[in-house]
């Protein structure tokens, strides 16, 4: 079995977020003190994964690349691919075939941030789950703008739905999704919708037809952020400012996630630290440290 690779999906027009998108990504904003691409980066490398790819637009991908470089200094491996055009996030894996190679994988939308303090158990448990697809569930007031899932009386999910007219669930499909190695050629199989993209519904319901879909309720205890418009970036941003001041602890931190899941050594975030242009961020990391002392 090849090691899982990971995949941020950064593309898209940003058009919700219109008109603040229009010199840079939305995945580049900041939300609160950190760029939005760290969260979901964080999400994978928790996740154990260390072979990531980003797949952004021609014109932002210089300015990931800047930003993120190839990951070394975290202990990873980051690679780049462009989307032309956003067709559907299914299109991901047709444009990442290469660097999947046979491999199974996960994709994180770039503009999702999770947060819970069991939240690295339940991403062990999904990503050592060798066949199928694996998918995060969580329960909103309102779930016309997303995907949905439909349970039985056992937790199995049974039915899917994406952006449902008329309710069958309150359970949204979050935007993190684990998945096989025939991902892949399922994708390669995918017809365009109504609104002529390539669905990710559609390909967990092909799994779900095989009787290969699990999916994970998260609920109280946990928080899943979509950062996609004005309200929830604000929001987002909000959020992550409250939970670093009341704790004290950054949310989506690379440098202390990659020493934490050993990616890197303590004298390598001693190194970082000491190059460190915020003071702040380098007092943080300190302080990382000085507690595990």
């Amino acid at each position: 079995m090849q090691n899982r690779k990971g995949i941020i999906l950064a593309g898209g027009a940003g058009t919700r977020l219109w008109p603040i998108t229009v010199p840079m990504s939305k995945q580049l904003l900041p939300v609160y003190d950190k760029p939005m691409v760290y969260y979901p980066l964080t999400t994978l490398m928790l996740a154990g994964i260390r072979d990531i790819l980003v797949i952004t637009t021609p014109e932002d991908s210089p300015l990931f690349k800047k930003l993120l470089a190839d990951g070394s200094q975290w202990g990873v491996n980051i690679s780049y691919e462009i989307q032309p055009k956003p067709e559907g996030i299914a299109q991901t894996f047709i444009i990442a075939a290469d660097f999947l190679d046979g491999s199974p994988s996960t994709l994180v939308l770039g503009d999702n941030i999770y947060y819970g303090s069991g939240f690295p158990k339940l991403l062990a448990k999904m990503s050592a789950r060798q066949s199928g697809a694996t998918g995060l569930a969580y329960y909103v007031k309102d779930p016309e703008p997303f995907g949905v899932c439909l349970f039985d009386d056992d937790g199995a999910p049974i039915a899917l739905q994406e952006k449902p007219k008329e309710y069958i669930s309150n359970w949204a499909v979050t935007g993190l999704y684990f998945y096989d190695e025939n991902v892949v050629d399922i994708a390669r199989t995918i017809k365009p919708s109504e609104r002529g993209e390539l669905e990710i519904t559609a390909i967990n319901q092909v799994y779900l037809d095989r009787g290969q879909l699990h999916v994970e309720k998260i609920g109280r205890g946990y928080a899943w952020l979509d950062a996609g418009t004005h309200s929830a970036l604000l929001e987002a941003s909000q959020f992550v400012h409250s939970i670093e001041q009341r704790q004290g602890l950054k949310i989506g931190c690379p440098e202390e996630v990659a020493w934490r899941m050993r990616f890197i050594s303590t004298e390598q975030l001693r190194d970082f630290i000491q190059k460190s242009v915020q003071k702040d961020y380098a007092d943080y990391l300190n302080m990382v440290l000085n507690l595990s002392s």
